[in-house]
């Protein structure tokens, strides 16, 4: 039995994850998929002090809490910083990193200097009376949609857990200082479907920190993959537990 710990992305809450964690708990397996602070049942508590270092603290705390350990490790888009920064201060209990349609940052990287139009985001912030705050990105015309997301049940289904991000989530940068986080294997899921709105990336490098091949999987599909196709995601983590 392994252990997967689900963090969503930027604007969106744990519920993302609601097509995924019961195919990944009928397998045996635990599963969390929590909402990071300022989302989904936390979202009274977004403020402009919560940043990227808070929700690393989240899935930190999570982590010791419940004691958990061999954690496969899952940040989709903005969550891959998220990730990589809970990794570093806790390496010795992950046992695997995902990196689904992820920022992936190198130490000392924030949101903005890996994805400029970030800069955009809270540039257009600064001239509303609430500076801090970045509202959903806007849904785009076919075959984009709402994150990659164009069913209409599911958009309705996803707005309803969307919500403002502060600025400060993509100003702070990661940190990656731990030479342990070198050993932990890293997958890297890039949706690359018509609709996938996706985020510009870097090539992932032939060789992982430690020095092993570097693994790579595709899914044809929009941004939000988690909700576009829960079963193929899920049988590709499966493969990691």
């Amino acid at each position: 039995m392994s252990t997967f710990l689900l963090i969503h992305g930027a604007w969106h809450d744990g519920r993302s994850w609601d097509r995924v964690t019961p195919l990944l708990a009928a397998a045996g397996h635990r599963v969390f998929a929590p909402s990071l602070t300022g989302h989904g049942d936390r979202a009274a508590l977004l403020s402009p002090e919560v940043g990227l270092d808070t929700h690393a603290a989240d899935v930190v705390r999570l982590i010791l809490d419940e004691d958990l350990t061999d954690v496969i490790l899952v940040g989709h888009s903005y969550a891959g910083l998220v990730v990589s920064s809970a990794a570093n201060q806790v390496p010795d209990r992950i046992a695997h990193l995902v990196y689904l349609d992820a920022m992936v940052p190198e130490d000392g990287e924030s949101a903005a200097d890996i994805m400029p139009v970030t800069q955009l985001l809270i540039d257009q912030a600064a001239q509303t009376p609430t500076p801090w705050r970045i509202p959903p990105l806007p849904e785009m015309p076919p075959p984009a949609g709402l994150f990659g997301v164009t069913d209409p049940a599911d958009k309705a289904w996803l707005r309803t857990m969307m919500s403002d991000e502060s600025v400060l989530c993509f100003q702070q940068p990661a940190h990656l200082d731990s030479p342990t986080l070198a050993t932990v294997p890293r997958t890297h899921i890039h949706n690359v479907g018509e609709a996938a709105g996706r985020l510009p990336r870097r090539p992932v490098p032939a060789l992982q920190p430690n020095g092993t091949p570097a693994q790579v999987w595709d899914l044809p599909t929009g941004h939000d993959s988690m909700i576009t196709m829960p079963n193929e995601l899920a049988e590709l983590l499966l493969k990691l537990g």
